[in-house]
C-alpha cells in the first residue's frame, strides 16, 4: 500500500464551473521518477511496480567524492530509479530501481557514458521491498545527538538511508523489513540512551487504531481477533492490552473502520465499546509535556537559586545580614557558605540530573554534546566550592571563596534557555498543525436505497468515513472527504488547500477536496479517498518529508559538531592553565586579582566561562528551523517545496525553461475557426470528424469533439456514428472509416504521407493560423481535402508580466515545446521569451537542460506533462504545475498548487529569503562562539578588567539557541514580492 499515494490532478477534471475555470490539484508521488502513467488506467501497473530490485555494480576509475557524486547524479536522472548510493572507497554503486522502467544494462551504460568502467556484480541483484519507517526521538539536545543516532542507524545491516532531524525530533529510515524490523531500530535508538516512539512503518497508509473499552480477557480478545481477521480486506491485526488498543492494517477499497467497530461491539455482546484511538494529539501532547517539564524545572531551580544569588551577590552589601552570614560555625566555615551549599546541591544533582544522564549517554557512545559542557562546567564550580567549604571547616586560617552561585545560576539560565527554545521550536511546525486542523471533526453520512434515494442521515466521526460513502455537506461546513459531487450545486472556497482565493463553482461530477469550505448550496459527495490517502494527508506528509530532508548547507554544521565539544573542552582547559600559570609565575600584577579570589579561582572562572559560553545547539538549529518555517510558509502560499535540497538549489536559479502547453498556456485548446473547402453542411462535417476523433485521447482531438457537441445542443451525451478501422498516427493525427467514408484528420505531414493534395489556399490558411499562435488541423474526406480547423490554446493570465519580472530578477527564460515552430515562436513573442526550442522530444528537452548546466547556468524546468518528466529530473530544480500529471509532479522538486505562473517567482523569492535567513543564523551562531569564547577567556581583562562570569556566559549560550530559532520564525512574516501584488491578472473565458 505504500506506493498508493494520492493523485489529485486526476479527480474528475472534465468541466469548468460558473465563476472561474475549475482548478486542478497536485498529486503526490505515485510512480517512480520518469515513469509514464495515468492514474485511472495504470493502478494495476503501479501495483505491479511496487517490487524494487537492488543491483550492485563495480565502478572503476573513481578517485574522490566528486567522482562518486557525478555517478550518483547520473544514475538518479534515469527513469524508475528509487535510490542510488555510491561507495568510492570500495568502488561500488548500489541501486534500487523499478524493473518495469529501467534495467541493469541501462544503468551500467549510463555509468560508462560519464567516463567510468562499470560491471554488474552477479548474485547481488535481489528483489527488495524497502519500507520507510518514521520514528519520534525524545532527548536530543544538539547536532551531536542527532549525528550519533544517525551513525548508529546507518551501521545496521538492512538500513539503506537514515535521516535524523534535530528540529522535528524525528528519524526517517529506509530499511529492508526482511533484514531488520522497526522494533530493532527502536531498540538501537534506546540503547544509545534516547526515547524512541514509532510514528509509521511505511505500511500505515491504510492503518487505523481503535480504543476498545471493557474488561479484556483472553477468551474475548481471541474471539474479536478471529472475527476481525475473517473480514475481507483485513491484512494485519496488532493488539495492545496495556493501552486497550487494536491496530489494523486493511484495504480501504474493501472495508473500513465502521465495519471494525461493528464487529468488535457485536462480538463482545455489549461488553465492549470501540472508538477511534486518538493519536493525532500525541505529538502535540509530548511537545506540551516537554515545555511544561522545562518550565517546572526552571521554576524549582529559581526557588533554590535566588537565595544563593542574594546571599553571595546582594546581602554582602547589607551590613546586618552580611554580619549574620559571615558568622563562623566551625573554624573558617560560615553560615552563608552552609546555606549556599545546601541550596545549590538540589539544583546540581536533582534539577540538573538531566545533564548528567545526557552526558553519560553521549560519552558512552564516543561522542560529546552540549550536556557534557554543562556538566563539566557546573561540576567544576560546584566541587571546587565543596573543596573550599571543607577546607574552611578544617582550617583556622583558610580564606576561601565558593562558586555555588555559579553552578546553580548556570543551570537556571540554561533551563530558561531550553524552555524558550522548545517554546520557539514548537512554533516552527505550526504550518503542519494548521493543515491538520482543516479536517472537520464530524460528517453527515447519508443512507441510500437501491434507487439512490436518501433514506436517512447520521452524524459520525469524520475519521470513520469509508470509501464510496455518500456525505452531506451543508452551507458553511467543511468538506469531510475527497470525492466528487453526486447531487447539488454550490461554491467552494479552496484557498486553504490550493491558495486560490476565488470560490470555485461545483456541480454534479465535479471534484471536491477534504478540508475546503462549502459556501452556499447543499452538496452530496461520494468519498473517493479517505484517511491518509486524502489530499490533505498527502500534503501534510509531503511537508513533513520536506522538513526531514537536510539541506546540503547543513553538512557544514554537521562537520563542525563532530569536533566542536572536544575543541571547546581543550580551549577551556588551556584557558584555565594559561591564567593559572600566569598567576603562579607572576605574569600579571596581583592587583588584577579580585579581593575575594586567588589566582587559581580567577583562572577557574575563566575556564568555566569558556566551557559554558560555547553553544553547539545554535549551529545545529540554524538550517533545519529555517527550512521548517520556509517549507511551511510555502505550503500556505500554494508552493510545495520538497525539502532543503530544493530550497538550496532554487535560490541559485538563473535560467528557467518553460514548457508551452499547460504551462505558459491554459492547456485546454478550443476550436476558434473552421474553413470548409467543399460545399457541405457544417453539422454533417463535424459529425464525421467527431466520430473519428472520439477514439483519440489527444487534447486537440478532445477539443474538436467538444466543439462538435454544440451542433447537438439538445443531447447531453451525443452518440457519434461508428468509426471502423480506426488508426492513431502518433504525432500526426487519426484515420477511420465513418459512414463508409474514409476520414483523415491531422497535420500537414499526415496528409502528404497519404498522398493527399493540399490546395494553395489551405496552405495559406495554415500559415495564418501559425502566425496567430494557433494550431492548424486538416480534414480529408474520401482522400480529398475538405476543411481546415484552427485551434487555440490561450495564454495563462499574467504570463507576459511573469517573464518580464523574471528578467528584472536576472533570470533568463527559455520556452521548450513539442509544438511546431510557427506556433511556438508566436507564443514566445507574445510572452516576451527570446529563446525558443520547438518540435522537441522529451529526451531532447532533458539534453537542452544538460547543455545549459554545462554552460554554467543553474536551471529550473517548469512543466506539467509526462513528456516534461525527464527534463524535470535533469534540471537543478524541477517545478511542476499543479494541474499536471502524476509523474511530472513526482519528478519535480517544487509543486505549484495553484497552477499560476506567478508562483514560479514566489518559489524562487521564498528560497532566496530562506537562505538569507540561514546565512544570518550561521552568522549569529558563529558570532556567539567566535566573539564569546575569547571574551570569556579573558582577552579584554588585561585592558579593561572586564571578565564574563560563568553564569552570564551560560545565559549567553542559552540565548544563542533561542535567537537562532526566533530568527527563523521571522520567516513566518514572509510576503511575496510587491511586483506580484501589482500584477493585473486577466480572466480567461472558455466557451
Amino acid at each position: 500500500m505504500a506506493t498508493k499515494l494520492l493523485a489529485l490532478s486526476c479527480i474528475r477534471n472534465d468541466c469548468y464551473g460558473d465563476l472561474s475555470p475549475r482548478p486542478h490539484y497536485p498529486s503526490m508521488p505515485k510512480y517512480p521518477k520518469g515513469v509514464l502513467g495515468h492514474q485511472e488506467t495504470n493502478d494495476k501497473a503501479a501495483e505491479s511496480s511496487k517490487a524494487r530490485v537492488k543491483a550492485v555494480f563495480s565502478v572503476m576509475g573513481m578517485t574522490c567524492s566528486a567522482c562518486a557524486g557525478s555517478v550518483e547524479k547520473a544514475i538518479k536522472r534515469l527513469p524508475g530509479i528509487h535510490e542510488a548510493v555510491v561507495d568510492v572507497l570500495n568502488n561500488k554503486a548500489q541501486v534500487l530501481f523499478y524493473p518495469s522502467f529501467v534495467d541493469e544494462e541501462r544503468i551500467r551504460e549510463t555509468i560508462e557514458d560519464i567516463g567510468f568502467e562499470a560491471a554488474l556484480i552477479e548474485g547481488e541483484t535481489t528483489e527488495n521491498t524497502i519500507q520507510v519507517c518514521r520514528i519520534r526521538i525524545n532527548g536530543m539536545t544538539c547536532t551531536s545527538c542527532s549525528s550519533t543516532i544517525e551513525k548508529a542507524l546507518q551501521a545496521i545491516h538492512g538500513v539503506q538511508i537514515a535521516q535524523v532531524a534535530l528540529a522535528t525530533e524525528e528519524a526517517q529510515v529506509q530499511h529492508d523489513p526482511n533484514i531488520v524490523s522497526y522494533n530493532q531500530l527502536l531498540e538501537v535508538i534506546e540503547d544509545i540512551g534516547f526515547e524512541a516512539e514509532l510514528i509509521s512503518t511505511g505500511e500505515d497508509i491504510s492503518k487505523i487504531h481503535l480504543q476498545v473499552d471493557g474488561i479484556w480477557t483472553d477468551h474475548y480478545m481471541k474471539m474479536i481477533e478471529n472475527s476481525l481477521q475473517a473480514l475481507p480486506g483485513v491484512q494485519n491485526i496488532d493488539m495492545d492490552p496495556e493501552l486497550k488498543k487494536i491496530s489494523l492494517s486493511y484495504k480501504p477499497d474493501i472495508t473500513g473502520p465502521r465495519n471494525f467497530i461493528k464487529v468488535i461491539e457485536s462480538t463482545g455482546v455489549g461488553h465492549f465499546k470501540a472508538r477511534i484511538f486518538f493519536e493525532g494529539g500525541r505529538r502535540e501532547n509530548h511537545k506540551k509535556g516537554e515545555i511544561h517539564q522545562y518550565f517546572r524545572s526552571y521554576l524549582w531551580s529559581l526557588i533554590f537559586t535566588i537565595p544563593v544569588f542574594l546571599s553571595s551577590m546582594v546581602f554582602m552589601y547589607v551590613p546586618v545580614i552580611k554580619h549574620g552570614l559571615d558568622t563562623k560555625v566551625v573554624n573558617m566555615l560560615t553560615i552563608g557558605e552552609i546555606i549556599r551549599w545546601v541550596l545549590s546541591t538540589p539544583v546540581q544533582f536533582i534539577i540538573g540530573w538531566r545533564f548528567y544522564t545526557g552526558s553519560y549517554k553521549a560519552l558512552r557512545h564516543g561522542s560529546a554534546n552540549m550536556d557534557v559542557l554543562i556538566a563539566l562546567g557546573t561540576n567544576a564550580a560546584y566541587f571546587y566550592s565543596v573543596y573550599s567549604v571543607l577546607r574552611a571547616a578544617t582550617s583556622s586560617d583558610f580564606m576561601g571563596t565558593d562558586f555555588f552561585e555559579t553552578s546553580s545560576m548556570l543551570i537556571s539560565f540554561i533551563l530558561l534557555g531550553k524552555y524558550l527554545e522548545v517554546l520557539a521550536k514548537g512554533k516552527t511546525s505550526e504550518a503542519i498543525a494548521k493543515l491538520m486542523d482543516l479536517a472537520p471533526e464530524t460528517a453527515t453520512l447519508l443512507s441510500l436505497d437501491d434507487e439512490g434515494n436518501v433514506t436517512g442521515e447520521e452524524e459520525i466521526d469524520s475519521r470513520l468515513i469509508q470509501k464510496n460513502d455518500v456525505i452531506k455537506i451543508v452551507p458553511g461546513a467543511k468538506v469531510a472527504s475527497d470525492g466528487y459531487v453526486l447531487w447539488g450545486q454550490s461554491h467552494v472556497n479552496e484557498s486553504m488547500i490550493t491558495g486560490e482565493a476565488r470560490p470555485v463553482a461545483k456541480r454534479k461530477g465535479d471534484a471536491v477536496i477534504g478540508g475546503t469550505l462549502n459556501e452556499n448550496g447543499v452538496l452530496h459527495i461520494k468519498a473517493t479517498r479517505v484517511g491518509s490517502e486524502s489530499a490533505l494527508s498527502q500534503i501534510v506528509r509531503l511537508v513533513e518529508s520536506a522538513q526531514m530532508a537536510k539541506a546540503p548547507v547543513q553538512k557544514f554544521a554537521d562537520r563542525i559538531s563532530k569536533f566542536f565539544v572536544p575543541m571547546v573542552i581543550m580551549c577551556s582547559f588551556s584557558t584555565w592553565l594559561a591564567w593559572f600559570l600566569a598567576g603562579e609565575l607572576h605574569g600579571y600584577p596581583e592587583s588584577w586579582i579580585p579581593s575575594s579570589m586567588d589566582s587559581f579561582q580567577l583562572a577557574l572562572q575563566f575556564g568555566i566561562s569558556v566551557m559554558v559560553i560555547a553553544c553547539p545547539c545554535a549551529l545545529g538549529l540554524a538550517t533545519p528551523t529555517a527550512v521548517m518555517v520556509g517549507t511551511g510558509v510555502g505550503a500556505s502560499q500554494g508552493v510545495l517545496i520538497k525539502g532543503g535540497q530544493a530550497l538550496e538549489s532554487a535560490h541559485k536559479v538563473n535560467c528557467i525553461m518553460f514548457d508551452k502547453t499547460g504551462t505558459l498556456t491554459v492547456g485546454k485548446p478550443v476550436v476558434v475557426n473552421t474553413k470548409l473547402l467543399k460545399n457541405m453542411v457544417l453539422r454533417d462535417f463535424y459529425e464525421l470528424v467527431a466520430a473519428a476523433e472520439a477514439n483519440s485521447e489527444h487534447p486537440l482531438a478532445k477539443s474538436i469533439v467538444e466543439y462538435a457537441k454544440k451542433f447537438r445542443a439538445d443531447e447531453e451525451n451525443p452518440i457519434w456514428p461508428e468509426a471502423r478501422d480506426f488508426i492513431s498516427v502518433t504525432g500526426q493525427g487519426v484515420k477511420a472509416i465513418v459512414q463508409n467514408k474514409e476520414i483523415i484528420v491531422g497535420n500537414k505531414s499526415l496528409m502528404l504521407d497519404n498522398n493527399i493534395v493540399i490546395p494553395v489556399d489551405a496552405v495559406e490558411m495554415l500559415t495564418e493560423t501559425e502566425e496567430m499562435a494557433q494550431t492548424g488541423i486538416l480534414v480529408s474526406i474520401d482522400r480529398e481535402l475538405t476543411g481546415v480547423l484552427a485551434i487555440s490554446d490561450p495564454l495563462k493570465p499574467g504570463a507576459h508580466e511573469v517573464i518580464s519580472i523574471l528578467k528584472s530578477m536576472n533570470v533568463r527564460s527559455i520556452m521548450v515545446t513539442g509544438d511546431n515552430w510557427g506556433t511556438a515562436k508566436s507564443i514566445a513573442n507574445e510572452v516576451g521569451i527570446e529563446t525558443v526550442i520547438a518540435e522537441a522530444r522529451p529526451e531532447q528537452k532533458a539534453e537542452k537542460v544538460k547543455e545549459l548546466q554545462a554552460s554554467g547556468f543553474t536551471v529550473a524546468m517548469v512543466g506539467d506533462g509526462i513528456n516534461d518528466s525527464p527534463a524535470l529530473v535533469a534540471a537543478d530544480v524541477g517545478m511542476a504545475i499543479g494541474a499536471g500529471t502524476d509523474i511530472a509532479i513526482e519528478a519535480a522538486d517544487i509543486v505549484l498548487m495553484k497552477s499560476n505562473l506567478e508562483d514560479v517567482i514566489t518559489a524562487i523569492d521564498l528560497s532566496r529569503k530562506t537562505f538569507t535567513r540561514i546565512r544570518l543564523n550561521y552568522i549569529w551562531a558563529m558570532g556567539y562562539n567566535l566573539l564569546g569564547i575569547p571574551i570569556a577567556a579573558g582577552i579584554l581583562f588585561p585592558l579593561t578588567r572586564f571578565r564574563l562570569p560563568p553564569w552570564i556566559a551560560g545565559a549567553a549560550m542559552a540565548a544563542s539557541s533561542v535567537s537562532v530559532v526566533c530568527c527563523s520564525l521571522l520567516l513566518k512574516n514572509y510576503k511575496r514580492p510587491k511586483k506580484l501584488n501589482n500584477l493585473h491578472i486577466r480572466g480567461i473565458v472558455i466557451e
